[in-house]
């Protein structure tokens, strides 16, 4: 094996990059396909795919969510191979594929509904492999997310509510450190105009190491370096 050394001026910070956006159901996670550049495959994990009808480079690959962990299986053996000519592979979304997930591994329980206490060690073991396996793969990624909420205990003593992607708690933090890029979507209420929000505060959970950006419109989310700062925008603007 041969270790490898590159200068830090030879590094791209955006080749390969890696997004998750997260947010309510119906908010335009899905929609923000449109602003990709370039070919992009799509994992429909959870049937939303019908928004992108008509967009000529886009491709979909059909997952059927009621066998998703032999789907999923098919899907990484393939996925070298799936991905030769396109910029962007698109997983959506992560949420919607877990809690099949779970469905699955419930109904060849011993009773046939119910999660045994092994499901949900297993599952933490088969995402981290799940994500660092797609994460490795020589393409940009976007990912999705539906959102939850945590409590959070500051140092002071301060407890608080933080928005969060929705993933179990087990892997959350691997899945977040992978990340590039982590935003919540949000509407504004007045234009009713969608936004993402790129760094974080005590509420929202996000991070944005690919340029200087803290928020900004859905249609620009890829737009990585296209400016040096932008600031707020009125519709991802954190208040």
């Amino acid at each position: 094996m041969t270790i490898k050394i590159t200068k830090a001026t030879d590094i791209n910070r955006t080749e390969n990059w890696k997004v998750l956006l997260y947010g309510k159901p119906g908010l335009g996670k899905t929609s923000a396909i449109k602003g990709l550049a370039g070919k992009t495959l799509v994992l429909d994990l959870d049937g939303s795919s019908r928004v992108l009808a008509g967009l000529k480079n886009v491709d979909v690959i059909s997952f059927n969510r009621e066998e998703p962990i032999q789907s999923m299986k098919e899907f990484l053996n393939e996925s070298k191979n799936l991905i030769n000519g396109y910029s962007t592979l698109v997983i959506d979304n992560l949420t919607a594929f877990e809690k099949d997930w779970f469905v699955a591994r419930g109904l060849n329980s011993k009773n046939g509904i119910r999660n045994e206490i092994q499901d949900y060690g297993d599952y933490t073991n088969y995402f981290l492999r799940l994500i660092s396996k797609i994460y490795s793969l020589p393409i940009n990624i976007y990912a999705t997310a539906w959102e939850s909420k945590r409590d959070v205990d500051l140092e002071d003593g301060t407890k608080l509510t933080e928005y969060i992607p929705d993933v179990r708690n087990q892997v959350l933090n691997q899945l977040l450190g992978l990340t590039d890029v982590v935003g919540r979507i949000q509407v504004n209420p007045a234009t009713h105009g969608r936004g993402a929000i790129l760094e974080g505060n005590d509420g929202v959970y996000a991070k944005n190491r690919l340029d200087e950006r803290i928020a900004c419109k859905i249609e620009d989310l890829f737009k990585f370096g296209q400016q040096s700062k932008q600031e707020n925008t009125e519709n991802g603007e954190q208040k």
